[in-house]
């Protein structure tokens, strides 16, 4: 006799991402894991009294989507601040703004988020805000986050209205009156606000900090309970594992706590963050929460660095000059000397690393310094990761598969994809450099592990608007390269790879007998959904480790 399953789904399209049996109509789910999946009269004799049935009605069943780069406790914060994505023009947003204040009356620093660059026809500056709102602080974070705008009462109560200095590739951007203009790039320019009314705790992941003093016991609750709400939102949308890219022991803490109470919704890896002024030693408490955190359900390992900026600001750093800023290319928050430094100590402890480079100049250094660390260390799985990649280089496109590195990358990122448009960003890469800007497509067959993402909440945390996006992808000019996806390649893109990106493809990113029962049922079939509608398939059920997570 079969065992008698916990939970069965049948009638279902299923997508197993599994190449020895790729379809299947039924799975039957014992404690945490897959223990038959096959048509649906053979997966019936798995049925007992007790057993819970799903029926999919014929959707599609995937693997449980994993978020390969994400910030879950900004993400989750995020979801009380005013969204902007979208609004263009003064009166559109003097409108959105001042609604939301008139709600929020007792609020110190009134957020708003997902400005694009180009919301006014003007630079933004806090006169344009000042119009606005003058009597109560507020800034507001282009989607990217590596740009703040903010209003007067914000800059002087903060302390910026006079500027400040930062460190590289950061910079509050001064007026002719010698005052801060209004606009802050990078973290160092616009921290300071977010400290000052006490609106960090969730960023403090990005500044590689602990929370100073630590947080009264109310506090971690109200922190517990807002990192639980952003899991539930990623289970909503079908997520079931994260790995997180920004980090520091308190998430790990807030999530464990959530861990006891039975509420940690999804699969989740954190980082440790390191900073440009931090010592080498440093990277000993890395290998602490490596240690610390190894679980399927909460991990460490993973070393997170930036190494420049964005596009939109020029902060992105360059191998040639900006096409629309001749004589500027960035300037990197290491030397590469200084991050190859950094990454042959990390792969000595065996630590795995992942950079954010967007430039093609942080690009290549990051690249040599993957390379440093092999030839110092020797060859070994590292999976070392490059986040974003959204200009490269002919000679750096082969290093990928060379060097055996990730490229992690968000198909919601490109102009014109889902929620970016297309300048200033195309006039900032330069025609010249389009075909190798955003390059999935070259990169995959290059040899190059191509791994999907969100970087919620920059884009929407939605996989399937991901997905859709890269398969609806579209060159921006006659004569350029092709980088979409196929349907199949999007999902491998949010399963299996996603899995191989954390070493754990032996365990998750499959259906597969003997795999981690984290599964997805969708509202349709999602093969037979024509690529522009494919947003309207929804995640109708998700089940993290056999456990029903989220339920429409």
């Amino acid at each position: 006799m079969p065992p008698t399953a916990d939970l069965i789904v049948e009638n279902a399209s299923i997508l197993t991402i599994d190449p020895d049996t790729p379809r299947a109509q039924a799975i039957a789910i014992k404690g945490d894991q897959i223990i038959a999946i096959a048509d649906r009269d053979s997966v019936r004799d798995y049925k007992g009294p007790d057993t819970r049935v799903i029926d999919a009605q014929g959707g599609s069943v995937l693997p449980g989507f994993i978020e390969a780069h994400m910030h879950l406790f900004g993400g989750a914060a995020e979801l009380d601040n005013l969204h902007l994505a979208g609004v263009h023009g003064f009166d559109a947003l003097r409108d959105a703004i001042q609604g939301f204040a008139a709600k929020r009356p007792d609020a110190r620093l009134l957020i708003g988020a997902g400005v694009d660059y180009a919301i006014l026809p003007e630079p933004v500056t806090r006169h344009h805000l000042d119009r606005i709102i003058p009597d109560r602080p507020f800034a507001m974070s282009a989607s990217d986050h590596h740009t703040m705008w903010a209003n007067t009462k914000a800059l002087e109560e903060a302390g910026l209205l006079h500027g400040r200095q930062v460190g590289p590739g950061n910079e509050i951007v001064m007026g002719a009156d010698g005052l801060a203009a209004g606009e802050l790039r990078e973290g160092e320019a616009f921290g300071p606000i977010l400290d000052h009314f006490g609106a960090n705790r969730t960023r403090l992941g990005l500044e590689g900090a602990e929370p100073d003093p630590y947080p009264s016991a109310a506090e971690l609750a109200a922190d517990r309970d807002l990192m639980h709400r952003g899991l539930q939102w990623c289970a909503k949308h079908g997520i079931t594992s994260i790995q997180n890219m920004d980090g520091n022991l308190y998430q790990l803490e807030l999530l464990a706590g959530l861990e006891k109470e039975g509420r940690l919704l999804c699969r989740t890896k954190i980082p440790f963050h390191f900073k440009n002024f931090m010592k080498l030693e440093m990277l000993e408490k890395a290998s602490r929460m490596a240690a610390s955190y190894n679980s399927e359900f909460l991990s460490s390992g993973l070393v997170k660095v930036f190494y420049d900026g964005v596009l939109d600001s020029w902060t992105a750093v360059m191998v040639d000059d900006y096409a629309d800023r001749p004589g500027w290319r960035g300037e990197p928050l290491f030397s590469p000397e200084h991050f190859a430094e950094v990454a042959v100590e990390a792969d000595r402890r065996g630590l795995q690393i992942a950079v954010h480079s967007i430039g093609d100049g942080a690009v290549r250094a990051v690249l040599d310094g993957y390379q440093a660390a092999l030839g110092k260390n020797g060859k070994r799985d590292s999976r070392h990761r490059i986040e974003h990649i959204e200009v490269t280089t002919p000679s750096d496109v082969p290093r990928f598969a060379e060097l055996g590195v990730l490229a992690s990358m968000q198909p919601a990122h490109p102009p014109g994809a889902l929620n970016f448009p297309l300048e200033p960003t195309l006039s900032r890469i330069g025609r010249e450099k389009w075909p190798l800007s955003y390059a999935w497509r070259t990169l995959k067959n290059a040899g190059a592990r191509v791994v999907f993402a969100s970087d919620w909440p920059v884009s929407p945390v939605d996989p399937i608007l991901s997905i859709q996006a890269a398969v609806m992808r579209k060159p921006w000019a006659e004569g350029m390269p092709d980088q979409s996806f196929s349907l199949q390649e999007a999902i491998e893109g949010y399963t299996v790879e996603g899995a191989y990106a954390e070493f754990m493809e032996h365990r998750k990113g499959r259906l597969k007998i003997g795999y981690l029962a984290d599964i997805v049922v969708l509202s349709a079939d999602i093969e037979a959904t024509a690529p522009e509608e494919l947003h309207t398939v929804r995640p109708v059920t998700t089940i993290c480790g056999g456990k029903v997570t989220y339920q429409a």
